[in-house]
């Protein structure tokens, strides 16, 4: 008895036919009942019904809610559960079997328990939903490896072999001269979030963005070797290319006549990449000579083209096409440079697409494969075969 006058929770043990055999004072404290309900030889089910009119339990039917809490007693199992009372407070209740068919529960107050770890919930939501935030201002690479603790927030670089991509868009500022700031700050977050996606599906590290331009790397802070690196790297950009086809088609349905044509520098070599700037405010970034070169091929590539550098061909070169340029010497870069120019960029570009196309100055088609069933694409077929044979005609007709 003086165990149970100490213990710091209530106990209650009851029969088989669920009367009291014995309960301490802290059952009666806990549950605030009077003590003439609390005696041996009394149901519990008198007890029950008290604490449900006054809403102990809640809303509902009194009866069915009496019979659920009784039920934990009747089966004969050990059992844990967490009951929420009136004014906020919880209570744990352990319930066990006893050898003679009767049941022994015990209950304790966890209200700070569980208000300590609402809170630590609450904050825990907090730094992830800031750290959400500041993940959109970092590489997912570089994030991924600061949260985890495996790269250090200081001043300091590497210097590493990088392949190094460099795109701008072809005369941007003439493009969009005429278009309203929103339908230029669509265009730009269309075209940066396509190409960001892209990018990040094949494992480049995104630098930055300098306007229309975008500078990325593959070697840093992952790496699956140079060569690689670079394969990944050219690849990325020929979807890159063949993705502008199809955003130039959705641009222009929604109202914007001039094409958007991008060009694209790719050049590999050793780079100081690393966290850049003052303690109080830093930039993982990468510099060099070879993150000009880059730049320069970029300025050099033919509309919708690729221009790699010597050191990229020569990594890729078993697997992409590519046409030797004339040697030449750009601004910044002291040797000769021996660029070439990726070649089958667009070849079989509707054979894997969804879409067929056609274009010239006098001239579009566009077919979107996904909106048509198979009648409707008979239908699409006739009519144009329809269209083709009044080409013809016309072609015997005035020059």
């Amino acid at each position: 008895r003086l165990a149970m006058d100490n213990m710091p929770g209530g106990m209650i043990m009851v029969d088989k036919n669920l009367n009291f055999v014995t309960v301490n004072e802290q059952y009666g404290e806990l549950f605030s009942l009077p003590d003439d309900i609390l005696v041996p030889g009394k149901s519990i089910l008198e007890m029950l019904h008290i604490q449900a009119r006054r809403g102990d339990f809640g809303d509902g039917d009194l009866d069915l809610m009496v019979e659920q809490i009784t039920e934990p007693f009747r089966s004969g199992k050990r059992t844990r559960y967490e009951r929420r009372l009136q004014g906020g407070r919880v209570l744990e209740i352990q319930v066990a079997p006893t050898p003679d068919g009767g049941t022994v529960a015990v209950a304790r107050d966890i209200s700070e328990q569980k208000r300590a770890e609402e809170k630590l919930a609450e904050k825990n939501q907090v730094l992830e939903d800031l750290s959400t935030k500041l993940s959109h201002y970092l590489a997912p690479q570089v994030y991924e490896q600061i949260f985890s603790g495996d790269r250090d927030v200081s001043i300091s670089t590497d210097r590493k072999k990088l392949t190094v991509f460099f795109s701008d868009i072809k005369d941007f500022t003439a493009t969009t001269e005429d278009l309203e700031p929103e339908e230029l700050t669509f265009l730009l977050n269309d075209y940066l979030t396509e190409m960001s996606e892209i990018a990040l599906e094949y494992g480049a590290t995104i630098d930055k963005y300098i306007g229309d331009a975008m500078l990325l790397f593959f070697g840093d802070p992952t790496s699956l070797g140079v060569k690689e690196d670079a394969l990944a790297c050219v690849k990325m950009a020929i979807t890159m290319q063949r993705r502008m086809v199809e955003l130039r088609a959705k641009w222009r349905d929604l109202g914007h006549e001039r094409p958007i044509h991008m060009r694209i520098g790719i050049n590999t070599g050793y780079c100081n990449v690393g966290n850049f700037g003052s303690e109080e405010r830093m930039d993982y970034t990468i510099i060099g000579g070879e993150v000009n070169l880059a730049a320069r091929l970029e300025v050099i590539a033919e509309t919708d083209g690729i221009m790699l550098a010597n050191e990229t061909h020569s990594l890729v070169r078993q697997e992409i096409d590519a046409e030797e340029q004339e040697p030449l010497h750009v601004k910044g870069i002291s040797r000769q440079i021996h660029p070439f120019a990726v070649k089958g960029i667009f070849d079989d570009l509707d054979a894997d697409s969804d879409f067929i196309r056609a274009e010239n100055e006098a001239m579009r088609v566009h077919v979107d494969l996904r909106k048509l069933d198979k009648k409707g694409r008979i239908a699409a077929a006739d009519e144009l075969e329809g269209y083709a044979a009044r080409l013809r005609e016309w072609g015997d007709g005035p020059s």
